[in-house]
């Protein structure tokens, strides 16, 4: 599930910012908090991306580690370390 962020405008610095600063973000406070109200999540990580018509925009990031298996076998580990 793709989902932008309600309330959370991101956009490219001016030609004359200086190279440490990476992007401007605005915040509409109740839109955001709106937004955060209606996600269960603990954490919400968040990309800032560029439209093919080079408007920024934020976007959450969902990906998910894939599921293990638990832990390897411990004949699948090389037994031939140097120390």
């Amino acid at each position: 599930m793709s989902d932008f962020v309600d309330g959370l405008i991101a956009k490219k610095p001016g030609d004359n910012a200086p190279d440490f600063i990476k992007a401007n973000v605005s915040i509409k406070r109740k839109e955001l908090i709106d937004w955060l109200g209606s996600r269960d999540d603990d954490w919400v990580n968040v990309q800032i991306k560029e439209s093919k018509g080079g408007k920024w925009y934020a976007q959450v990031d969902d990906w998910k580690p894939p599921v293990s298996e638990g832990r390897p076998k411990t004949e699948d580990f090389n037994d031939d370390i140097p120390f």
